[in-house]
């Protein structure tokens, strides 16, 4: 895939990012961490290969947590709002991108569910649901 560079932010705006490189991976993940960190049934995250991630606004803002018996997985958020945010992975060059927080639009749609197994009972399944444009009255 070609390279490409993305802007994000968190929800009360006091942090924002840019990050440049090519998409490698685009999944929904069910794993209970990423269900647990997102608070929903599933983190939507695109994994880039990193050429550079900055912060424009904010970055004294930023916290991470790392899961101690976790190799490898670490939420990074916003101390004033709790969003999620862009985390390197440690010993690559890869950056995930939690979906949520970009700005910029992208022409990538996630490839698949991954750790299905691992997905809350209640969540998304593979069935087609309604869709409404506003909330359903």
């Amino acid at each position: 895939m070609a390279s490409v560079t993305l802007k994000g932010s968190c929800l009360c705006g006091s942090v924002h990012y840019e990050v440049s490189g090519e998409p490698l991976r685009f999944y929904h993940c069910h794993c209970s961490r990423c269900r647990k960190a997102s608070g929903t049934g599933h983190a939507t995250n695109l994994m880039v290969k990193a050429t550079g991630l900055s912060w424009s606004k904010g970055a004294a803002l930023l916290r991470h947590h790392k899961v101690p018996e976790a190799e490898r997985f670490t939420n990074q958020f916003c101390s004033q709002c709790g969003s999620a945010l862009p985390r390197q992975v440690p010993a690559t060059d890869m950056v995930v991108i939690p979906a949520g927080s970009l700005d910029s639009d992208i022409s990538l749609t996630p490839q698949a569910h991954i750790f299905w197994d691992s997905r809350a009972n209640w969540s998304c399944g593979s069935e087609v649901l309604p869709t409404f444009a506003e909330y359903p009255t």
